[in-house]
């Protein structure tokens, strides 16, 4: 080839080096493309949505030209209106211009197409949201107008709401429970000012004039009639609710309930897990003790909040009190049932003094709430146990208790609790010998987990507990054994009662031996 044709061919090669990467590169950014794109479509939908507004202000205005005469509506609305349009004609010419740009499609139109953007989207917003203010204010007009005439059925509504029951509820739990006779008086005086309020209200706007004016508008305070018109439906709904919230807030104090925690487990399937708690609810009302049982799913960090707390009421809620003033801190369950030593006695049992010591008794109406709430495996406790799990209750702690090997009592890993839900499902699973607050040693006390040396040494060690069942007493009794110390001579534990509930059989009538 020839010089020339060598110099050709490599001024070509250079070129082409030189053009190739810059191909595409002059020219806007995709994404700044895309959002163009978008804004005119966004810019079309908000052109007709202004339209659809304007037209239903201007169909008001026409339809109700009295109404809209008050404040000057009839000449604000169309003002405001034509100001947001002006705005928005303005973003009309900002999206033309965009449209050229991206049509040019120019990489040194950047700057400018941004600038155009930003300014396009703040006036078809602000355009938009006046547009919607105007239509929503004068529908609330109009609404105000058409309801008028039903204000004064909805004040009639609430004047005929009858509170004479709630006020004998009240009154009857005001004497009931003396502590709470300031905070129910309170609520109910709240109920009682709804239907004063909605009166006030009417009285003060002037409604009952414009019915009597056959509708002149001009005279009426319309920002006072639109608070009325408020008030007054608001107080129709409010007043039952908050009556029935009173009533059943009333009807609270005369019920107790526990929740214990009686079973838990751990399911699983392939790598998930569903974290299970059994939960029994104790109810006591009028002397009647109901319960329910049921398994529920709960979030891990609940199940384990609550692993050492098998056994125990994790809820409590004495009569006198609201179901939101619950105790939640959990604590053996059915001690919070005991009267101080220092009162001796309450509605539910008594402390009863033999050979120095004095235990807690169970009055037989309260059997079957004592089996709910120990599982049918109760042990009366003494007063010292009792003063110390006051204490702790007073501290915020909870009481797990100390058996004599100095372990713990109650709970999870405590060895009444291995002993009474041995029959669980956490116990058959192998809780008890698995779980990281299981009693020290190997013991498992009275569990089928439970070493054959030590229950050996446990049986020869131990006295009969309270309350044991007697292979030969017949299915279904149960006899009282008196604590250690305690001499079977003299009058019956209970004080003439069966431990059991003044002769009721084990589990408050009649119950199954489980």
């Amino acid at each position: 080839m020839s010089k020339g044709g060598l110099r050709f061919l490599a001024a070509v090669l250079t070129t082409g080096i030189v053009v190739v990467p810059f191909l595409g590169l002059d020219s806007l950014p995709r994404d700044l493309r895309k959002q163009i794109d978008t804004e005119r479509q966004t810019y079309a939908a908000a052109r007709v949505q202004f339209q659809q507004a304007r037209g239903e202000v201007e169909g008001g205005l026409r339809a109700e030209p009295a109404l809209f005469r008050t404040r000057n509506m009839a000449v604000l609305f169309p003002e405001r209106l034509r100001k947001a349009e002006a705005a928005l004609s303005e973003a009309d010419r900002e999206i033309a211009e965009l449209t050229r740009l991206r049509e040019a499609n120019r990489r040194g139109d950047r700057e400018e197409a941004e600038r155009l953007l930003k300014d396009a989207r703040a006036r078809r917003s602000a355009a938009l949201s006046e547009a919607v203010a105007v239509q929503a204010e004068a529908k609330r007009w109009l609404e105000l107008k058409r309801g008028l005439p039903r204000m004064e059925q909805d004040l009639r509504a609430v004047r005929e709401v009858d509170l004479s029951a709630l006020d004998a509820a009240v009154r009857k739990a005001q004497a009931d429970w003396p502590e709470k006779k300031d905070d129910l008086e309170a609520r109910l005086a709240a109920v009682h000012a709804i239907p004063e309020r909605a009166t006030r209200a009417w009285e003060a706007s002037g409604p009952q004039r414009l019915l009597a004016s056959a509708g002149r508008y001009d005279a009426l305070d319309y920002t006072a009639l639109l608070g009325a018109f408020e008030t007054i439906r608001n107080a129709r709904s409010e007043l039952p609710k908050q009556s029935q919230e009173l009533t059943a807030r009333t009807a609270q104090l005369y019920t107790g309930w526990d929740k214990v925690l009686v079973d838990m487990e751990v399911r699983r399937a392939g790598e998930t897990r569903d974290y299970q708690q059994k939960i029994r609810t104790v109810t006591t009302k009028d002397g009647n003790v109901t319960s329910d049982e049921k398994w529920i799913e709960v979030p891990r960090a609940q199940y384990e909040a609550l692993e050492r707390n098998l056994g125990m009421a994790i809820e409590h809620k004495s009569p006198g009190k609201y179901d939101s003033e619950a105790e939640r801190v959990a604590q053996p369950a059915g001690f919070a049932y005991m009267a101080p030593p220092s009162e001796g006695r309450n509605q539910y049992g008594y402390w009863e003094r033999r050979d120095g010591q004095s235990f807690w008794v169970w009055y037989g109406q309260y059997a079957l709430l004592r089996d709910l709430l120990f599982n049918r495996d109760y042990r009366a406790p003494d007063t010292r146990e009792y003063e110390s799990y006051r204490n702790d209750r007073r501290s915020g702690r909870t009481y797990y208790g100390r058996d004599e090997r100095n372990e713990p009592k109650y709970g999870t890993s405590g060895s009444r609790t291995q002993q009474g839900y041995s029959g669980s499902t956490y116990a058959r699973g192998g809780g008890f010998r698995d779980s990281e607050y299981a009693t020290r040693g190997g013991g498992y006390s009275g569990s089928q987990y439970e070493t054959r040396g030590y229950r050996k040494e446990r049986d020869a060690a131990t006295p009969p507990r309270q309350g044991s069942w007697r292979p030969d007493s017949g299915r279904g009794s149960f006899r009282p054994s008196p604590p250690s110390g305690w001499s079977s001579g003299g009058r019956s534990f209970g004080g003439g009662r069966s431990f059991g509930g003044g002769g009721r059989s084990f589990g408050g009538g009649g119950g199954r031996r489980r």
